[in-house]
Order: C-alpha cells, then sequence, then structure tokens
C-alpha cells in the first residue's frame, strides 16, 4: 500500500499488484459490506474503499463478454508476459497493465443515494473533468460505458478508459481502468470491450508527451472522493 486518505470512503493506493490478488483483495471487502446490508443487526458497518493500483500485463474478461475477442491464442500470452481472467464484472474483454490507473470502489449505492447507471455516470464524469484539466476534451459514448474522444466519429473515436462494474445487494466493485502512460501495443490483440472498429487511446498519446502518473492519481483520487461523497453528511465508518 502506497498511501491511505481516510474518509467515509478510504482511499488506499495499493501499488503494482497482481490482478488476481486485486480481485481476492476486493471480493473480501465487498462480502463484508454485502454480510452488512442482508444482516445489520449489532454489527459495526464495514468501511467503504476507494482503491487504485496497477497490475503487470493482463486480460480479463466480463461475464458476458464473448471470449473470441481475445484474438491470440492463450499460449502466446505467456510470449508477451500477459496473464487472462474470466471475471464477474460488467462488460466484455479489456487491457490492464503499466501506466495504466485502475480503480475499484467498492461503495453502498444506497448510502450514496444514486442507482447503478448514475453511478457508472459519477465515473465517467470525474475522467471527463479530469482529462479537461489537461486539455482533452472527452465525453460518453451512447450505448457504451466507458469514456471517449470523438465519440460520434465513424473513424476517429477511441476508448480512453474503460469501465466494467459488480453490483449485488448495491454495492460495488471492479470499476475503471485509464489509460494514461500505457502501451497500446498490448490492445492489438484484443477487440477491446468487444469493438472490432473502435480505436483506444492513452492520455500520453493525446499529449505528446508522458504526464506525471502520480500527480494524474492524486487529481484523480480528489475528483472521485469529491463526488463519491457529494451530499452525504455521514461520519467516517473508519
Amino acid at each position: 500500500m502506497v498511501n491511505e486518505t481516510t474518509t467515509p470512503v478510504v482511499f488506499r493506493d495499493l501499488g503494482l499488484m497482481d490482478y488476481g490478488e486485486a480481485w481476492a483483495y476486493q471480493e473480501e471487502r465487498f462480502n463484508a459490506l454485502v454480510s452488512f446490508k442482508r444482516h445489520p443487526d449489532g454489527k459495526e458497518r464495514p468501511g467503504q474503499y476507494l482503491l487504485f493500483c496497477e497490475h503487470p500485463h493482463v486480460y480479463t474478461l466480463g461475464k458476458s463478454g464473448d471470449e473470441n475477442n481475445l484474438l491470440i491464442r492463450k499460449d502466446f500470452l505467456k510470449k508477451i508476459g500477459a496473464t487472462y481472467y474470466k471475471t464477474n464484472r460488467g462488460g466484455d474483454i479489456t487491457y490492464h497493465g503499466p501506466g495504466q490507473i485502475v480503480g475499484y470502489p467498492i461503495v453502498d449505492l444506497e448510502w450514496l443515494g444514486v442507482g447503478l447507471k448514475q453511478y457508472i455516470t459519477l465515473l465517467e464524469d470525474s475522467i471527463i473533468e479530469l482529462l479537461e484539466n489537461y486539455g482533452i476534451t472527452a465525453t460518453q459514448l451512447q450505448g457504451a460505458t466507458g469514456v471517449w474522444l470523438e465519440a460520434d466519429h465513424p473513424v476517429k473515436a477511441r476508448k480512453i478508459c474503460a469501465i466494467g462494474v459488480r453490483s449485488g445487494r448495491h454495492v460495488t466493485m471492479h470499476g475503471f481502468a485509464l489509460n494514461v502512460n500505457t502501451n497500446l501495443e498490448y490492445f492489438t490483440y484484443i477487440n477491446p470491450c468487444g469493438f472490432e472498429t473502435r480505436g483506444v487511446t492513452s492520455m500520453e498519446k493525446e499529449l505528446g508527451r508522458a504526464p506525471d502518473f502520480e500527480r494524474i492519481k492524486l487529481e484523480l483520487r480528489e475528483i472521485l472522493l469529491k463526488r463519491l461523497l457529494s451530499g452525504n453528511s455521514l461520519p467516517s465508518d473508519d
């Protein structure tokens, strides 16, 4: 763990972490909050979390995704130093790797006072706000989650942030992946998020330079926590 900020939503930067390890870390906290919501009597309310991390090269497939969107044979994964997981999140296939901010909010949507669709929009709007600070104009794409550049252009549309969420008892896990200084070559081995004709980009590619990764994490943390805590006056759980 790199650092921690304590609010009603606890922020933790987990640094570089294996995908399977991060998944288990999420599941433990997700299950604790779901269990509390099922049987709250006499129990202390578990914490809610905003987790940041990076992953070594890995491809993950959502529960309703098409495995054919992995365009390489699994024995080729070893050659490129990548692993592969079928997950329980929404969405199709995506890539995680160094230079990408992966965010896993584990929060109670009822506590936030929003529905799942509103929550996903909250994540998208947070990324859009961050990108605006760097002069990058981004939007949502109708009918698809995530954050896009030139979303309505049939050729130039490209995704800069993927989103895939799991929700149970109105508790969330999994989340988003923002390409900052990401090696985009790894996306050529998949149909990202199931799209065969949409491109992928990064902040580095759009800016023509590698931005300060740690600074971006700090800025995004502040934006997300502000939006997650907006209008909520409950005392800290931690």
